[in-house]
């Protein structure tokens, strides 16, 4: 069985890179406290686009062989 990489080409169509949250516009927040707060779900939506996207190059990268 293969386990050959995709062609970075070839890979970008049929696995996207994933896309980071939209950060959420200051009048967003209504500095009230709330838990959770829109920054609070934007910083937790960033750490997922984070390991989303440090998978996806690890899918990515050229064979080091």
């Amino acid at each position: 069985m293969s386990t050959k990489k995709p062609s970075p080409a070839a890979a970008s169509n049929d696995d996207p890179p994933p896309v980071p949250p939209e950060r959420p516009a200051p009048e967003e927040c209504c500095n009230s406290g709330c838990i959770p707060c829109v920054y609070d779900m934007y910083d937790e939506a960033m750490d997922r686009y984070r390991d989303a996207l440090k998978a996806w190059r690890a899918r990515h990268e050229p064979d080091s062989r």
